[in-house]
């Protein structure tokens, strides 16, 4: 599994070039998310779709509320072709207790 650490993930989100996706339902997104995420939930019906516009080529970090759903996100992406994909390892619950930022 391709998983990287929240500490890293706010590394490499800060030195631009990455797409953050967020793959939560719209309503747990509105309560709190990483600056700049996308919000593609994982458990619409057109998921995989929607996964299929996005450029394959640019790098992802991929979250959920634990890790759970951005690993099945990011098992799904290497599937369909993308070079670079992680999942954030505890998603937002680990980057949130390690005092990193969110928005609103």
């Amino acid at each position: 599994m391709n998983t990287i650490v929240p500490k890293d993930a706010e590394k490499i989100i800060g030195e631009g070039g990455v797409v953050v996706l967020d793959v939560r339902s719209p309503e747990e997104y509105a309560k709190g998310h990483i600056a700049g995420a996308r919000n593609m939930n994982i458990n619409d019906a057109r998921f995989a779709d929607n996964l299929r516009t996005l450029d394959r080529n640019k790098k992802y970090v991929v979250y959920c509320l634990a890790g759970g759903r951005g690993g099945r996100a990011v098992s799904l992406m290497m599937e369909l072709g993308f070079k670079d994909a992680k999942n954030l390892m505890g998603g937002i619950t680990v980057w949130e207790s390690e005092g990193l930022p969110v928005e609103k």
